[in-house]
């Protein structure tokens, strides 16, 4: 029998290829050679990557067998996830494999600022004893406010509170309870940025993360305060932090990743109080050998058609042909259900309604999970991941089925409780030949709207001449309205505004909005990757 082949497009470790096993036929190739890559992928079943190989449209057209792209490491920036799906083409990459590695690395960047250690190398290299020029100050009893409380936030707290450090943490999405079990105190961004002497971010790159870190947040810093980013580039607006440290607003910055990469001239390097390395986060022997043995075993999953826990855009594996249709409508009101949220989320259930709740739905579940943190967290988020964010997060979760549904064949909800005491929920369900996904409920309001790329919600009380301003609002903001539904709550007078629209909705807009017409809730969900 025909073993499958699995290219290899860039060196890989000694343990790689034996965590593939016997059963593959083993190839390799210089994946950066865009003709040798376009040659040898065409009658491949699996190609593993670095970050030198673009897997792209080209490419996956290239690969009439290909069933997997893994990528050894967490970055996916290299694979066009988005021609993989539509080619049926599994991505699986190692959400895990740096973790530590770059929580490390964040612990040194911070000790490297608080020394001084690379200025003082540089100068007494170059024959200067200058130990008054380069005093430095003890992290002990100082602040260190962490940006994002997810797993490379948790473990920089805890290596932290070795040096008697007091933990600030700004991360909406987790429970006070989680945060007392990692010794950790939860305060407002506000809160964080003026209290803090370090400030390290996590936040996953989102439009609504790029430039967190700007001039609005500088002016709100000590002037003694240092910062890290060992994340996503474009967090922090590096034009916003050179001035910052061109006028003295912080006393210094540690950056491991840029917008723009290769990054070699950039104006903060001119700075003596600043460290920069690139892009090193994940940079460890340890990691890339985690990385490579991770998708190696991912691969064996995949071939064998069993479900793949590190798949990043679908389910593999033994699911119900009846149940896998769900799989990316699910996800996607896991996002919504995000986008709803005010506060931490302390209880998520989710339902399953109809003819397929006879079947395993337990995949659904996973779906809705990483659908749910896909948006909040800086690591990569899959199925064998999402379960574990949620307990690390202090979050209980159920999977309740009932045949019973009275208006579609099935319903798929996802239904929480936040931890002011407030209930969100969003429904959706699968109609017609094309199986088209739709949102039939939010918030107990129903309604029935094709799923879009961007989303508006608002509930206002009920009144006349409120959708005609959100018409005219929008409009003259140039978004267009695609598709309305409007549903009002009886009882309350309360109605519910859900709008497609053809392009993302500003906040300075929303805020418009919402003042004009009185929306109690406004939000904007973006589903595009």
């Amino acid at each position: 029998m025909e073993k499958p082949v699995v290219l290899l497009a860039e060196e890989l470790s000694p343990a790689t290829i034996d965590a593939l096993g016997p059963d593959f036929e083993i190839r390799q190739t210089d994946g950066a050679d865009r003709s040798q890559l376009l040659s040898a992928i065409a009658d491949v079943d699996a190609i593993l990557v670095r970050s030198a190989t673009k897997v792209d449209a080209e490419a996956i057209a290239a690969a009439k067998r290909l069933k997997v792209i893994a990528r050894a490491g967490v970055g996916l920036d290299n694979v066009d996830i988005k021609a993989a799906t539509q080619a049926g083409v599994m991505v699986v990459n190692a959400p895990t494999s740096n973790i530590v590695s770059a929580a490390e690395l964040t612990v040194g960047h911070i000790l490297s600022l608080a020394r001084n250690i690379p200025a003082a190398n540089s100068a007494l290299k170059n024959g200067e004893w200058k130990r008054s020029k380069y005093t430095g100050t003890e992290l002990y009893e100082k602040k260190v406010g962490i940006i994002g409380l997810g797993r490379i936030g948790a473990l920089i707290a805890a290596r932290l509170q070795a040096f008697e450090t007091q933990i600030l943490a700004y991360d909406p999405y987790v429970t006070s309870a989680r945060a007392a079990q990692l010794n950790v105190k939860l305060v407002s961004l506000d809160e964080l940025l003026e209290q803090s002497d370090f400030i390290t971010i996590h936040m996953p790159k989102t439009p609504e993360t790029v430039g967190m870190i700007g001039n609005e947040a500088f002016d709100k810093m000590k002037d003694t305060a240092y910062v890290v980013n060992v994340a996503r580039g474009g967090l922090i607006d590096e034009d916003a932090l050179y001035s910052a440290l061109k006028e003295g607003k912080i006393a210094g910055a540690a950056i491991d990743v840029f917008v723009k990469e290769p990054s070699t001239d950039l104006p903060i390097f001119g700075f003596d109080n600043v460290v920069v390395t690139p892009h090193l986060g994940a940079s460890t022997d340890e990691a890339q050998e985690k990385a490579g043995i991770s998708v190696a075993k991912s691969v064996r999953l995949a071939l064998a058609g069993e479900l793949v826990p590190d798949a990043v855009n679908v389910a593999g594996g033994v699911i119900d042909p009846e149940v896998r249709p769900g799989i990316p409508l699910i996800e996607k009101l896991g996002r919504i259900f995000t986008a709803l949220t005010h506060t931490s989320v302390t209880q998520i259930d989710i339902e399953v309604a109809g003819e397929i709740a006879a079947l395993d739905v337990k995949a659904l579940e996973l779906a809705a999970l990483k659908g749910v943190f896909k948006d909040v967290v800086s690591e990569q988020v899959s199925y064998v991941n999402a379960p574990v964010l949620a307990e690390q997060r202090g979050i209980n979760t159920r999977l309740i089925t009932t045949p019973e549904s009275e208006e579609y064949r099935n319903v798929l909800t996802i239904r929480g409780a936040l931890s002011d005491g407030a209930q969100i929920s969003v429904a959706g369900t699968l109609t017609g030949p094309k199986q088209i996904h739709k949102i039939v409920g939010v918030n107990g309001y129903e309604v029935e709207i094709p799923i879009s790329e961007h989303l508006v919600v608002f509930t206002y009380d009920d009144r006349p001449g409120v959708i005609g301003d959100l018409g005219r609002l929008l409009g003259e903001a140039g978004i267009n309205i695609a598709g309305m539904q409007v549903s009002r709550n009886e009882d309350s007078k309360q109605a519910l505004a859900l709008l497609t629209v053809d392009s993302s909705v500003p906040q300075e807009v929303m805020e418009q909005v919402r003042e004009t017409v009185g929306a109690t809730v406004a939000r904007v969900v973006d589903l595009a990757d």
